[in-house]
């Protein structure tokens, strides 16, 4: 069985964007995904574990499908399932993402079809009604969700420079913007106290044009979003950090470590 790794945070719904998104060429696959049962953690900035979760990734073919489900202290969901293809590059075919409770300001359901390019948003009025909207969208081949990015990390290499993909957010009107990954050098971690080193990664939003003025402005500039991948032959994940929603505070996702049984 493949390393476990967790999907990157859930930045596929947060509401930060003002424009569409530069299309860019899909990333190549060096390192495919298999399949995989990871236990994750969800702390917060001092530590505190605010959740805990599972990543269940099942390939058939040159398809895989990743499920990632967080169930917090407080009694808020974050569930998303990514479908992705892994044939030659990297490419998106189906994402159904959803945050609700307490920890989310905005709760959101997000279901986006590629190959259609359609994107399907349901929301809950202040009165309480349901709300069901469908855009149609032109989605670049390098469209990718969350549940995409670390394959992506794992993918690059320190040399690679910046490596553009696109994005589907809902603001709450689905539109495309550009993330941008830029390597930062190797960071220090420990393995049951050993040293080791990871390739760190920055994921930046470039909202481009106009918006990239307006929006330090009003206050919704997305924070950058940090990675850790370390290299080798299977390159695994090491940490995550950024925030899970819209306006929500920086947390990061680790792998967790069963106890147990005595």
């Amino acid at each position: 069985m493949r390393r476990a790794a967790p999907a990157a945070l859930s930045i596929g719904v947060m509401a930060w964007a003002f424009g569409p998104g530069v299309s860019a060429e899909p990333v190549a696959v060096h390192h495919p995904q298999g399949t995989e049962h990871g236990y994750l953690s969800l702390r917060s900035q001092e530590g505190t574990v605010l959740a805990v979760g599972d990543l269940v990734q099942t390939v058939r073919g040159s398809t895989v499908t990743a499920r990632m489900v967080f169930h917090f202290k407080d009694g808020s969901l974050d569930d998303e399932t990514t479908v992705f293809s892994q044939h030659r590059t990297f490419q998106m075919i189906s994402d159904h993402h959803i945050q609700k409770g307490p920890f989310f300001e905005h709760p959101i359901d997000m279901t986006i079809v590629a190959r259609k390019g359609q994107v399907t948003v349901r929301s809950t009025d202040k009165d309480g009604k349901e709300n069901v909207t469908t855009d149609h969208m032109k989605l670049q081949p390098d469209v990718a969700s969350g549940l995409m990015l670390i394959p992506i990390a794992e993918n690059l290499s320190a040399d690679s420079g910046e490596t553009d993909v696109s994005m589907v957010v809902a603001t709450p009107k689905p539109r495309l913007v550009k993330l941008v990954f830029t390597p930062d050098g190797e960071d220090g971690f420990t393995l049951a106290g050993f040293k080791r080193k990871a390739q760190h990664y920055e994921i930046k939003f470039d909202l481009g044009g106009l918006a990239g003025v307006i929006a330090p402005m009003i206050g919704k500039k997305p924070p950058n979003m940090e990675v850790w991948v370390e290299g080798g032959a299977v390159p695994a994940f090491v940490k995550e950090e950024g925030p899970l929603a819209a306006g929500g505070p920086v947390v990061s996702i680790e792998l967790a470590e069963p106890v147990g049984p005595e």
